[in-house]
């Protein structure tokens, strides 16, 4: 059996990791880099990048670059999270035909599994070239609060890419795992508390004698590092408009320049007290061009997002509550995700459980790792972790009135298995209709419904009379299925509840294939992306140096590198073959090293 690794596939960053050794190691991406941005860009009909590539052309490609696409996983069209997702990104969502939301670039319409998987075959590319063999299998993590549906996509996402996904396991989970090898940790409860880029989740862990298990998860599926960026986006964007009567969000590429500045502004107010977001060009008045210049204090940011920070903490209080724990009885907490390196956000962890939160792992490979100890577990490569995880929904069927009946309440233990016994409604009813729901509301209508199915073929008996088992069984990976059947005739119904991502079974064969054979042209195009990106870099410089240190350089070594610069700027602009551009960029370099070679007589 080949090694498992495991994928932390976040809503702004992802991470591959593996165990070597028995030690967890985190694999860095081709640029050196321990987390690879997941940001797909399509540039026209064949080629795609994803990574840091796409993240640099995002300003000038904005409505083709996809970003946070795991925000509209086993999401629909017409939901809360999918119309506000809408406003804030540059790129369109579209209704798949089904109610599912999708996204369209250059004219086509993208499952958000398709986009993922794009990601998730860039971490199995970046671990197969660390490990020098095919990786076939890995543990993937997602939100604990994640419904079936978002589950469901997430497991299409993967079997596109090429993996079989062995196990998806929540997020917090996955970082009390990584805790628990790093600290060999016994007989505590945990808290993990998880703010990332798209998501919050909150969960409670007693680990004791090498069992894991989750007594109570509670969270927020749209509450991350992206809504907190936001606030800046908005902030400047209205400040702007009420200055020069432009509105920057309607302009697609303004609108991505805003959304990284806002990022960068908000990482460096993590370290830093103040910052300035400087973005010349960014609009065009009859006036002539306009900027944007700002300068941000860390009070001023904390003032802003406090609202957002203050959103964490009904989801502690409900954790707790399930959990019938108090916070003195809680061990430690542990800090997950991106966001938890702003100050105010330790503060106000700090203030709830007051206790200084523990910061000893990486907020932002833990995941991954906690994922990878998963496989190895699975693969035989660490001894067996016992993981008692829970689903963080109640699941249910609706009833008569309307109304919601829990059959698996929340925080159930997984694998788990219950049955609940229904009847009919009217008399000499041949029919039972199945309504399978999720969610905490009372009334079925305000609950997320999964699947409707009828079990037909009930002897025709006065109502009340028929009995109708109808069973839940979860599995490991929080995946459900439902069993209706009549008691009297022994006939039943299973069904396995799908995906919400809109793709039939042979929609995710189909692109597994095409997957597979686009593979090489893929790993090819990316080749080309990263060579023109370093040599547009080294035009830049040389023609900088050509420009400020002209008199100081002897007139041929001026003449070899106006020619160099040429000729990889003819190249790059008839889209020569990659073994092209990289002659020419090495030419170039040798004669940009030369030019400190003039300037310092070496």
């Amino acid at each position: 059996m080949g090694r498992i690794v495991g994928i932390d596939l976040g809503t702004t960053n992802s991470c591959v990791a593996v165990i070597e050794a028995g030690a967890p190691v985190v694999i860095p991406n081709s640029e050196g880099a321990r987390t690879t941005p997941s940001v797909v860009a399509y540039r026209g009909d064949a080629e795609r990048l994803v990574g840091q590539v796409a993240r640099r052309q995002a300003a000038q490609n904005a409505e083709n670059t996809v970003s946070t696409v795991k925000r509209l996983m086993g999401r629909r069209v017409d939901s809360p999270e999918s119309i506000k997702q809408s406003a804030h990104v540059p790129y369109r969502i579209v209704d798949n035909g089904s109610g599912d939301a999708w996204i369209e670039v250059h004219g086509h319409a993208m499952s958000p599994p398709e986009v993922s998987a794009a990601v998730l075959s860039t971490m199995k590319s970046i671990a197969e070239a660390y490990l020098g063999e095919e990786v076939t299998e890995a543990v993937i993590t997602v939100p604990a609060y994640f419904d079936d549906s978002q589950r469901q996509a997430t497991k299409d996402a993967g079997r596109i890419a090429g993996l079989d996904v062995r196990r998806i396991i929540n997020e917090p989970t996955a970082a009390a795992l990584a805790y628990g090898l790093d600290k060999g940790v016994d007989n505590e409860r945990i808290v993990v508390y998880d703010l990332g880029g798209g998501t919050f989740d909150v969960s409670i862990l007693e680990i004791r004698g090498g069992v894991f298990r989750v007594v109570s998860t509670s969270g927020d599926t749209f509450l991350g590092g992206e809504d907190f960026d936001q606030k800046i986006v908005d902030l400047l964007a209205d400040e702007f408009n009420l200055e020069h009567g432009i509105d920057l969000r309607a302009d697609r590429s303004a609108l991505q320049r805003l959304r990284d500045a806002a990022e960068r502004a908000k990482h460096e107010l993590s370290s830093s007290l103040e910052t300035e977001v400087n973005l010349p060009f960014i609009a065009a008045t009859p006036d002539g061009p306009q900027h944007l210049l700002r300068t941000f204090k860390r009070g001023e940011y904390e003032r802003l997002v406090a609202d957002l920070v203050e959103r964490t903490v009904r989801p502690c209080q409900q954790a707790l509550q399930d959990a019938r724990l108090t916070i003195g009885e809680i061990h430690q907490v542990i800090l997950v995700g991106g966001m938890t390196r702003m100050p105010a956000v330790q503060r106000k962890v700090q203030e709830f459980f007051q206790r200084a939160p523990h910061k000893g792992v990486s907020p932002d490979e833990v995941v991954a790792i906690g994922a990878a100890v998963q496989g190895a577990s699975l693969s035989g490569d660490l001894d067996q972790v016992l993981l008692l995880d829970v689903t963080p929904l109640s699941l249910g069927v609706e009833t008569g009135g309307g109304v919601m009946t829990a059959v698996i309440e929340r925080n159930t233990t997984i694998p788990a298995r219950q049955a609940m016994m229904f009847t009919t409604s009217l008399d000499n009813q041949t029919f039972v209709p199945v309504k399978v729901l999720q969610g905490e509301r009372e009334m079925a209508a305000d609950n997320r419904m999964l699947m409707e199915f009828e079990l037909a073929g009930i002897p025709a008996a006065p109502r009340g009379v028929p009995k109708i088992e109808v069973s839940f069984d979860i599995d490991a990976n929080g995946i459900l299925s439902v069993t209706a059947k009549d008691l009297a005739t022994g006939k039943k119904k299973d069904v396995q509840i799908v995906a919400g991502s809109g793709l039939t079974e042979e929609e995710v064969a189909r692109l597994v294939v095409e997957a597979e054979q686009s593979k090489s042209d893929d790993s090819t195009r990316r080749e080309l992306a990263e060579a023109r990106n370093a040599a547009e870099a080294l035009l830049y410089t040389s023609e900088t140096a050509l420009t400020e240190y002209a008199e100081l350089l002897p007139e041929d070594l001026r003449a070899s590198l106006a020619d160099s610069v040429t000729l990889l700027r003819q190249a790059l602009d008839s889209n020569a073959p990659i073994a092209t551009v990289r002659t020419l960029h090495g030419s170039l370099e040798a004669s940009a090293y030369r030019i400190a070679e003039a300037l310092y007589g070496g």
